[in-house]
């Protein structure tokens, strides 16, 4: 993690009266946010392009990312037009600190609050760090309302009355132009973690489809499987679909408006976001005996292996080993095995170092547009060693996963750290509580 600098306070701090702002730098004044903004509404220019305002990055073009779902209105000539240096704010999200200073030219839901600003007063890049800090998000979160979080809203004259600390204009920018550099530094250092991960991940998918295709042994003989996406495999090994090893279903929903089969029910009901798991060892939701019986349930016993067959996220493909008795939506397929020659452990392997080819086969190329059936899991060719060289690769690949899990943490837990170290320096830079 990079080193975190110890920097200097102001000599002399006064109170601001403000239990959460604190005490500011003694040369620092005390305004209000309706002192630097003028609120503004202009409209009808529907051929600027549509902005959008994100939590983790303020005022962007909508177009510039794909993970935008809200649907932007087919007229937009009620859109708010925002100028560069506008600030905009998302008042349904503003809890959750999504706004800032726009760098761009454009209009904007006329659901969002829109100001002009007072440059002559305060640099806007102080601004915009300032009112996405986390002591400004603590207050936007106590002026909204609303039935559901989703839902909640914040007036621009309550958000108005929120006290602002403002040094000079000279040091607004010194704070705004270092946090640019520290915040951009900090980034780059998450990215580098990020990346990491992503690499140790692919590594670990490679690492486990090597060991159940070609085993443990680099100098093993070798011939062809005969399947195009197996290629060869060791000599003595052979093959077999997977429907000649194993029992293949999938599960259903019972009706969830029959409080019969979900009151009081103790047998375990699995969702397709258990796959994630890798091994199920417990239930969130659980259903009745009658559900079991009146919707024709399957039991999936432990041993068996459960597979998501639907879905356009990451799911779709994924298996995971089912170690209790549970019963399936219809969004999991169960795979029960029926041959010795067959460990668990070692299939579960197998279809999570295939998951790429899973994915593949089953896209919006194929037939069943997105989806795997319970048929072409029957179809699925599988190498299958003598039963005591899948349990040494499952071992193997036990303790990889192990030493991988343990690497993946410790850069998860990096990435925390810079993240937190990142909101508390911006935090005590736009409050005065370090010198810069």
């Amino acid at each position: 993690m990079m080193e975190q600098a110890t920097f200097p306070r102001y000599d002399q701090y006064k109170s601001t009266d403000v239990k959460w702002l604190g005490d500011i730098p003694e040369h620092w004044s005390i305004g209000k946010i309706r002192a630097v903004t003028v609120l503004k509404s202009k409209k009808n220019q529907p051929d600027l392009p549509v902005l959008s305002v994100y939590r983790d990055y303020g005022v962007i073009l909508k177009d510039s990312r794909d993970d935008n779902h809200n649907a932007t209105s087919l007229d937009t000539s009620n859109y708010k037009v925002v100028d560069v240096g506008d600030l905009v704010v998302n008042k349904m999200k503003a809890w959750q600190g999504s706004m800032g200073i726009s760098q761009y030219h454009g209009i904007v839901s006329p659901a969002y609050i829109t100001c002009t600003v007072d440059t002559e007063r305060v640099f806007p890049k102080f601004l915009h760090y300032l009112l996405r800090s986390q002591p400004y998000i603590g207050v936007y979160n106590a002026l909204s309302y609303g039935v559901r979080v989703g839902q909640w809203d914040m007036h621009y004259e309550d958000f108005k009355h929120i006290p602002l600390p403002i040094p000079s204009r000279e040091e607004q920018q010194r704070i705004g132009n270092f946090l640019d550099r520290k915040t951009a530094e900090i980034d780059e250092a998450i990215a580098k973690k990020q990346r990491l991960i992503e690499l140790l991940k692919e590594q670990k998918a490679i690492l486990i489809n090597q060991a159940v295709t070609k085993g443990l042994n680099p100098d093993a003989p070798m011939r062809d499987s005969g399947v195009e996406w197996i290629g060869k495999v060791p000599e003595h090994w052979s093959t077999s679909r997977i429907g000649f090893v194993a029992e293949v279903g999938n599960g259903s929903t019972p009706n969830r408006g029959t409080p019969g089969y979900w009151y009081n029910g103790d047998i375990p009901w699995l969702n397709s976001s258990k796959v994630n798991d890798g091994v199920i060892t417990e239930a969130d939701q659980f259903v009745t005996k009658r559900a079991m019986k009146e919707c024709h349930l399957p039991t999936v016993s432990p041993g068996s292996i459960v597979v998501a067959i639907t879905g356009e996220g990451k799911t779709r493909g994924m298996a995971a080993l089912c170690q209790l008795n549970a019963t399936i939506n219809q969004h999991l397929a169960y795979i029960r095995i029926r041959d010795e020659r067959l460990v668990p452990e070692y299939l579960v392997l197998y279809l999570q170092g295939m998951y790429d080819w899973l994915r593949y086969e089953s896209s919006s190329n194929g037939s069943t547009k997105g989806a795997i059936t319970c048929s072409d899991i029957k179809k699925y060719m599988l190498p299958l060693p003598p039963v005591q060289e899948q349990q040494e690769i499952v071992i193997h690949v036990e303790r990889w996963t192990r030493e991988w899990a343990d690497l993946m943490e410790k850069t998860g837990t990096g990435i925390l750290q810079l993240e937190e170290f990142k909101t508390v320096i911006v935090a005590q830079a736009v409050t005065g509580k370090i010198k810069l």
